[in-house]
């Protein structure tokens, strides 16, 4: 049953129609395929950049595996559970066969250009399902087992394959009800960003985090940002490339789907900049990423519907929703190194509520007509007279994706914890430091900064007035040593001594 939520892609095409994917879109994806790996050294360097220097080279390490090890259960289980067969009683929950993928043994008596868009296809949604991964070992940074983070990696792949299917192959239970996800904003960021908040709640915050006169560090403000620009650029081929094709016209779809992303970002870079402004005074690093990235994640749900200002509004929106729950996650104690939660949680809500607000009918280019997803009536917004209806079926997808995902994790995280393998390290190791204790390396990073904590004009005038008095009192303590020295005695007058004993005091 054909529907507007998402545009053709035919695995098994109607040989009657001209439907299929052909060798320019194959490129196409493969392509974009390379651009969003790219995005994990972006991830990397974000994560590394902003944990403390002794845990930067581990958070790296830990984004590569996140490919390694997703990627092998993406070809184990996650492309059968996700494009597998659905013609079975089960179908629209997930996909069965075409487990350890292999289009030259499933189907022989395929076309070359099929068989060489299953690659494609294989290649694209391996970079999706490797990111999910990704974005929850930064929330659990500094404080897991290398070990059991290839675990993780490879299970939380395969949770972000069950939630593929349901909105994105065409069998799938929330695709078939008509559910608005252009590029990924549920099955990648919520069950990412739900994921990683359960991770860092499961596993408690780091040492010190939240003591009275604890301290954030962080190791390379600047690799951090590096990190973020990297990503941004990975962001442009993750949302436009999302509708699989250029061929038929399609390509102006990817354009529309660019020029969304990049304003959403504009929008919620200008409040961010606003925003960071007002409340510290200065453009504080980690405010400005997270910002921008809620935009980002914010676009992804509806790229393919929204109009220019329609995606600058929404992604002003996410950022100010994202910088909302800063303090929220500091009340309740939650350890977030990386901001998983006002990022990827915050965020891809908002994501798949944008659509349901701002999705307006219209003719769109993904094919001949025959092929066409076109949208009815009731998937209209609310400002374009379409109901509640669109709002309370995104709600409903928001709702069981994030239970599943928060079930599904928790799972993972219960068992390797209460497995040999375990899953925290001890109070000792994170002292030392991922670095030293899993790599074998120990020296000092001469980049490490200290996050400046907000001056009050109290505090700031009591520092000034400490500064003041020690320069006056060091300077009559020099004059006073000179006049001994000048007078030729060996030792000071003892009225001069005790004067310069109650200064030292003081001092």
């Amino acid at each position: 049953m054909m529907n507007h939520s998402q545009p053709t892609v035919r695995m098994k095409p109607d040989k009657q129609l001209d439907c299929n994917l052909s060798q320019d879109d194959g490129v196409w994806m493969m392509a974009s395929s390379f651009i969003i790996f790219t995005m994990t050294a972006g991830f990397g360097l974000l994560e590394s950049g902003r944990v403390s220097a002794k845990d930067e080279v581990n958070c790296m390490v830990k984004n590569v595996f996140d490919v390694i090890f997703g990627g092998l259960a993406y070809w184990m289980f996650g492309y059968g559970l996700t494009f597998g067969d659905s013609k079975h009683q089960f179908g629209r929950y997930f996909g069965f066969g075409d487990f350890f993928f292999d289009p030259e043994r499933v189907s022989d008596d395929d076309s070359t250009d099929e068989k060489g868009i299953s690659y494609s296809l294989f290649i694209f949604q391996m970079s999706f399902a490797t990111t999910t991964s990704t974005i929850v070992s930064a929330g659990m940074s500094e404080r897991i087992h290398l070990k059991s983070h290839c675990f993780i990696s490879f299970f939380i792949t395969i949770v972000h394959s069950v939630a593929g299917h349901w909105v994105w192959d065409q069998e799938g239970i929330f695709r078939t009800m008509g559910v608005v996800d252009s590029a990924g904003c549920s099955a990648v960021h919520l069950v990412g960003g739900i994921s990683g908040l359960v991770a860092t709640l499961y596993l408690t915050p780091r040492r010190n985090r939240f003591a009275k006169n604890g301290i954030r560090t962080v190791s390379d403000p600047t690799k951090a940002i590096l990190g973020f620009l990297m990503i941004w650029w990975g962001w442009l081929a993750f949302n436009t490339s999302s509708n699989y094709a250029v061929t038929h016209g399609q390509w102006t779809e990817g354009m529309r789907s660019a020029v969304g992303t990049i304003l959403a970002s504009a929008g919620g870079g200008v409040v961010t900049v606003v925003i960071t402004r007002m409340a510290t005074k200065k453009i504080q690093m980690d405010m400005l990423i997270d910002g921008m990235l809620a935009s980002l994640v914010a676009s992804t749900g509806g790229c393919l519907y929204f109009t220019p200002w329609q995606a600058t509004l929404v992604g002003a929106i996410g950022s100010s929703l994202a910088l909302a729950a800063y303090p929220v996650t500091e009340w309740l104690k939650i350890d977030d190194p990386v901001g998983v939660f006002p990022v990827h949680v915050v965020g891809s809500i908002w994501g798949m509520i944008a659509p349901a607000i701002f999705v307006k009918r219209r003719q769109m280019n993904f094919g001949p007509p025959e092929c066409n997803y076109q949208a009815n009536e009731e998937a209209n917004g609310l400002l374009y007279g379409g109901g509640f209806q669109l709002l309370f079926l995104q709600t409903f997808v928001v709702f069981v994706i994030a239970t599943y995902s928060a079930i599904c994790s928790f799972i993972i995280l219960f068992l390797i914890h209460h497995s040999p393998i375990g899953l925290r390290v001890d109070k000792y190791d994170e002292e030392l430091g991922a670095d030293l204790i899993e790599h074998g390396l120990a020296g000092v990073n001469v980049m490490a900064y200290t996050l400046e904590k907000k001056l009050d004009t109290k505090t700031l005038s009591s520092v000034l007035m400490i500064i003041v008095r020690w320069r006056a009192k060091a300077k009559l303590g020099a004059i006073r040593r000179k006049q001994v020295h000048d007078s030729g005695l060996v030792s000071p007058k003892p009225t001069e001594n005790v004067e310069m004993n109650v200064i030292h005091r003081r001092h």
